[in-house]
């Protein structure tokens, strides 16, 4: 039997879980980056120096090879490109059409508004000037949006009407395109769903809930699987996930819906057409439901039928620290954390010597706890517990 070609688009520790897994399964793995030091640049079958977004570099280099699937795990932008191969070749990816649908914000408003589905009040704005009226529009509190960014990048709370000059020009800069997104900002508890839609039937695999700094930059600090919330709740989550994901024309591809929910009930924040990242995926559902929902991206991209039968009901979470400003230079009780009982890892992403600033996005963070117990309040009291117990020092 002929070994199969999957291409994944980013070799970086985001798309690493991808890599082994699809080397685990006899996969031949074909890995795109731009970065030729990218951790998983080492585990691939064959390498190619080239940006996630380069669509029509990856176009070309897929049908040289002629692969059999191709995928990228919790990026939104390298979409595209996936999109743009499988219209290509035939593969079973999204289209073009709802890979701009969910990676352009203001696209994405227009077309949920267009199918009723729940969303706040927004106005897509490409000028300074119209942006000012699109924010004296609105009279309640509002929250500001690169239209084609992630990570939290480019997010600002409007909280004083004399900062608009400020938050206009704060929000653009991370704006690929210079459109900005304005929207009401709504208030209620926060979740993100997480989802594989099978040939247009959409299989809810996990409600997580969050936490977030808050206002101004609204970076997500921590997760948590299964969600808290009551059962009547959660079921108008699952109704509207189903709608957008339906209404941005997901038909075969993993989707991570972010839903706050108001007085009026659910609402879309947003939704990206791939797999949810902050090791929500990779990590947090599989230790809470037993479901590897990187291995069924996998299947799906290669034609095969996913396995999304869930195998227990455990909680899971991650919290990430937080810390003053200033320089790195070290952390205490770390080795002894590890040991607790319910600790499944303990990452630190900065390097001793690396300032460390206020957090404006998710590359700010120092690093996080994973944890798994009987349930999400157990797995969050142990991930709160350890965060205190390790002593981040900086100067």
């Amino acid at each position: 039997m002929t070994q199969r070609k999957l291409m994944i688009l980013g070799a970086s520790e985001l798309q690493l879980p991808a890599i082994l897994k699809a080397k685990e399964k006899g996969i031949y793995v074909v890995g795109i980056d731009m970065n030729k030091g990218a951790v998983g640049v080492k585990y691939v079958d064959e390498f190619y120096e080239l940006s996630t977004i380069d669509t029509e570099g990856i176009l070309d280099k897929a049908v040289e090879l002629n692969i059999d699937g191709i995928m990228t795990l919790a990026t939104d932008m390298p979409m595209r490109s996936v999109a743009a191969v499988g219209e290509r070749l035939n593969l079973n990816t999204i289209t073009q059409k709802t890979a701009v649908m969910a990676t352009d914000k203001a696209r994405m408003r227009e077309q949920l508004s267009k199918f009723n589905v729940p969303i706040p009040f927004f106005s897509s704005v490409l000028t300074y000037k119209e942006f000012e009226k699109a924010v004296n529009s609105f009279n309640g509190d509002i929250i500001i949006k690169p239209s084609d960014s992630s990570g939290s990048r480019g997010v600002y709370f409007l909280k004083d009407r004399n900062e608009l000059e400020k938050a206009y020009e704060y929000s653009r800069r991370f704006s690929k395109s210079g459109e900005v997104v304005v929207e009401e900002y709504m208030y209620g508890p926060e979740v993100s769903v997480e989802t594989i839609t099978i040939k247009g039937i959409t299989h809810i695999i996990a409600i997580t809930d969050k936490e977030t700094t808050g206002p101004p930059y609204f970076v997500e600090m921590g997760h948590s699987i299964q969600s808290s919330l009551c059962e009547n709740i959660k079921k108008d989550i699952k109704k509207v996930t189903k709608a957008a994901i339906a209404a941005i024309g997901i038909d075969n591809s993993s989707a991570h819906t972010e839903i706050i929910v108001t007085s009026q009930g659910a609402k879309v924040v947003e939704l990206g057409a791939r797999l949810g990242g902050d090791n929500i995926t990779t990590s947090l559902v599989p230790l809470a439901t037993g479901i590897d929902m990187v291995e069924a991206c996998i299947d799906l991209a290669l034609g095969d039928e996913p396995k999304l039968e869930k195998v227990f009901n455990k909680g899971a979470a991650i919290r990430y620290f937080n810390s003053n400003s200033g320089t790195l230079s070290g952390f205490q009780d770390i080795e002894k954390a590890r040991n607790k009982e319910g600790i499944q890892s303990i990452i630190i992403s900065k390097f001793i010597g690396d300032k460390i600033g206020e957090i404006r996005s998710s590359v700010d963070r120092i690093g996080y706890i994973i944890s798994q117990a009987e349930s999400n309040e157990k797995a969050i009291d142990i991930c709160k517990k350890t965060v205190n117990e390790i002593k981040i020092i900086i100067d």
